[in-house]
């Protein structure tokens, strides 16, 4: 057999992964012919990774197998190995997929899982990535589970960023299920403990046979169309609930006629089927999913005991808000008081009153202190006129009367005969308040002319 530049390792990649090594030249493969390419290991492993994509059957591969090791990494992700007598495949199940699994990979278990074939470069693994994965030896109801799973998850029914929020005060509450069952009974019980005001509205169905996911689609599309005759309003959200039995008594909230109504639901949908061990792909598609259904309708509605704790939490805070606001004002009302009763009329009259009462004493007093002092002046000039002759005196007496009509002008004489009086009390002191006396009191009146004896009948203040 000859050697060429088409065999062994210098042949191209495709035939490479087709052949052999040439055995009449056994050193061949151990270097490159002349004229061939040298392939990096990137380059290799990019190649095998695009033949990898490139064929369908191995994009969309169902694999029967036993878990052998299983490793959960701090991000969530799976890693396991699925083995037979013979060989053994290394799997990944990322996080979102595997939060999304009802079903836990533990050692040991014999499952059937799917996912796609491809190869990781960073460390040149050949790897299945698994997007589902359920245990083996359920029989055609866990493949159709699987498969129809994997199909509407591609579509995006069960996107997490399609979830609506549920209202938090429901005033209407749509229930699909049987009518016959305890199903609607605990429901009930639950909303009559947890909200009673809230109205629950059934629309009934089968919820197992042949017919029964006909029905439920249909009772989901009804009580979302419902309208109350009387103010025009539908349900707030829908309950879709059915008690527990077994994967064949379940098997109608898996069918996806069923599944498509409850992700097609105009208002926010709560799937409670089973018990918590059971799930179903309506579950997948609503916006909450129940463990059961009484879970369902304890999801639905708020707490009246929490709510009530609140109420009286924001009362209680909303009180002492108040007194803390109308102590402040109160005391800003104060401080206002105080700096307006300093421009009140009657304090500044009472004010300048005070002033001009020490203004007149200090007024009397230097008036009869000028007198005293002219008064000498005035022995002065009389002994100087008497040596001065009489025309000195005669001009001395003119000064001094001049000066006396001046002191009887300020004196308090002239103000009184202007028809002012002064009041003294019993002591002989002024009185300048009507405060100072009290009915009763003898007062004593200085008129221009005379005087009176008085007595108090009443006190008025300023005000009055």
């Amino acid at each position: 057999m000859t050697s060429g530049p088409d065999r062994g390792f210098g042949r191209s990649f495709e035939d490479f992964l087709a052949g052999g090594g040439d055995p009449d030249d056994p050193d061949a493969a151990s270097r490159p012919a002349p004229g061939s390419s040298v392939l990096s290991v990137s380059e290799v492993a990019r190649r095998l990774r695009e033949r990898l994509r490139a064929a369908p059957d191995l994009r969309d591969v169902w694999v029967e197998g036993e878990i052998g090791s299983v490793s959960v990494s701090a991000a969530g992700h799976a890693y396991l190995t699925l083995k037979d007598e013979r060989a053994q495949l290394q799997c990944v199940l990322f996080r979102e997929e595997r939060l999304a699994s009802a079903f836990e990979p533990r050692t040991g278990l014999h499952v059937i899982a799917h996912g796609r074939l491809d190869l990781f470069e960073a460390q040149g693994k050949l790897q299945l990535y698994l997007d589902s994965i359920a245990p083996a030896g359920v029989g055609d109801l866990a493949l159709r589970f699987e498969e129809l799973k994997a199909r509407l998850m591609a579509e995006g029914l069960f996107d997490p960023a399609r979830k609506r929020s549920l209202p938090p005060w429901p005033r209407r509450i749509g229930v699909v299920t049987s009518p016959t069952g305890a199903v609607l009974h605990d429901i009930h019980q639950v909303l009559a403990r947890r909200w009673p005001i809230v109205e629950l509205v059934l629309s009934p169905t089968l919820v197992q046979g042949p017919e029964a996911p006909r029905e439920i689609a249909a009772a989901i599309g009804r009580i979302t169309r419902w309208r109350d005759p009387q103010d025009g309003r539908g349900v707030d959200l829908v309950i879709v609930a059915r008690g527990g039995g077994s994967a064949e008594d379940l098997w109608a909230f898996n069918e996806e006629v069923v599944v498509r109504a409850v992700a097609a639901s105009p208002l926010p949908t709560i799937v409670g089927v089973g018990h918590e061990t059971d799930t179903t792909l309506a579950e997948f598609a609503a916006d909450r999913r129940a463990p059961t259904p009484s879970v369902a309708a304890e999801i639905a509605v708020p707490d009246r005991a929490e709510q009530t704790d609140r109420v009286r939490a924001a009362g209680g805070r909303l009180g002492r808000s108040m007194i803390a606001s109308l102590a402040g004002a109160r005391r800003e009302l104060d401080a206002e008081r105080r700096a307006l009763e300093g421009f009140r009329p009657i304090r500044l009259l009472q004010g300048e009153r005070e002033r001009a009462g020490l203004l007149l004493d200090r007024a009397t007093r230097a008036t009869l202190a000028g007198a005293a002092d002219r008064r000498g002046r005035l022995v002065l000039l009389e002994g100087r006129l008497g040596r001065a002759g009489v025309r000195p005196a005669v001009e001395g007496r003119a000064a001094l009367d001049a000066a006396a009509a001046a002191l009887h002008a300020l004196g308090p004489a002239a103000t009184l005969a202007r028809g002012y009086a002064i009041v003294r009390d019993a002591r002989g002191r002024v009185v300048r308040q009507a405060s100072a006396v009290a009915p009763g009191d003898p007062l004593l009146v200085t008129l221009g002319e005379g005087s009176l004896d008085v007595r108090v009948d009443g006190v008025r203040d300023s005000a009055g």
